[in-house]
C-alpha cells in the first residue's frame, strides 16, 4: 500500500503529538512527512485531553507514561477522550513493548501501538494508515498482543469462524492486520469492490460494526 491511499486528497492528516520529552516532540515533527500536519502538542495528561478537544485532530500520536492526571498515563488520556471517538482516532508511541502497556491502552481505545524504533516514515506511513481506519502495531508487538488477548474470547472460536468462508476467511484475517482493501485485493488477485462484498458479508456473519472491532475479534482468538 502507498499510505496516501487513506489521506484525503491534497488534505495533510491532522495530528496531535502527546509526549513529556520536549527533544522528542521536535525531532518527532521534523521526521514526519509532509501528508501530515501537526497541529497541537502536549506533554501532560491534563494537556493532552484539553488538546485533543481543542484541535479535533485526525490522529492523535499519544506517549503510554504521561505525568499528570491521576497517574494512568496514556490511558487515562484516552478515557478523558472517549467522547470525541468518533472522530479522533489515536496511535500509541512509546519506548515500552511490554504487553501490559500494550493491552492497556488497547482496551482503553488506541487504533494501535508502536514503538519508537522505527522511522519518520514508518510513523507517517502508520499514522495514515489509522486515519484511514486501520489498526496498525509494530510487528515485534504481535506475540504480545496475541498472547495478552488470547485468553479472553468469549465463545468458541471454531462456532464463529464455521460462519466463514473459506474466502471470507482469508479476507478476514489480512484486514483484521491492517491491510487496506486494496492490498487484499493485490494479495488475493480479487478486485476491491469483490474484498468490500467480503468485508460487509464477514462483518454481518460475526455481528461486528467495523475492521476495528474485527481486529479486536480476531485478536481475542488468537486467529490472525
Amino acid at each position: 500500500m502507498t499510505s496516501s491511499e487513506n489521506a484525503p486528497a491534497g488534505t495533510p492528516v491532522r495530528v496531535v503529538v502527546v509526549d513529556d520529552h520536549g527533544i522528542f516532540r521536535s525531532g518527532l515533527k521534523a521526521d514526519l512527512d509532509e501528508r501530515l500536519s501537526v497541529v497541537g502538542e502536549a506533554a501532560s495528561v491534563e494537556s493532552a485531553i484539553a488538546v485533543v478537544h481543542s484541535q479535533l485532530p485526525d490522529v492523535v500520536l499519544l506517549d503510554v507514561h504521561l505525568p499528570g492526571g491521576r497517574g494512568g498515563g496514556g490511558a487515562e488520556v484516552l478515557a478523558g477522550c472517549a467522547d470525541v471517538f468518533s472522530s479522533v482516532k489515536f496511535l500509541a508511541l512509546s519506548v515500552s513493548d511490554a504487553a501490559e502497556d500494550v493491552v492497556t491502552v488497547i482496551r482503553a481505545g488506541a487504533r494501535g501501538y508502536v514503538t519508537k524504533s522505527i522511522s519518520g516514515q514508518e510513523i507517517s506511513d502508520a499514522v495514515l494508515r489509522v486515519a484511514g481506519g486501520d489498526a496498525v502495531f509494530s510487528p515485534r508487538l504481535a506475540g504480545f498482543v496475541l498472547d495478552a488477548f488470547g485468553t479472553q474470547a468469549a465463545i468458541s472460536a471454531d462456532e464463529e469462524l464455521d460462519l466463514l468462508s473459506a474466502r471470507e476467511l482469508e479476507v478476514m484475517r489480512l484486514i483484521a492486520r491492517g491491510y487496506s482493501y486494496k492490498e487484499v485485493a493485490k494479495d488475493l488477485f480479487i478486485s476491491v469492490k469483490t474484498v468490500e462484498t467480503h468485508v460487509s458479508s464477514v462483518l454481518r456473519k460475526l455481528q461486528l460494526s467495523n475492521r476495528h472491532e474485527l481486529t479486536r475479534w480476531a485478536v481475542d482468538r488468537r486467529i490472525l
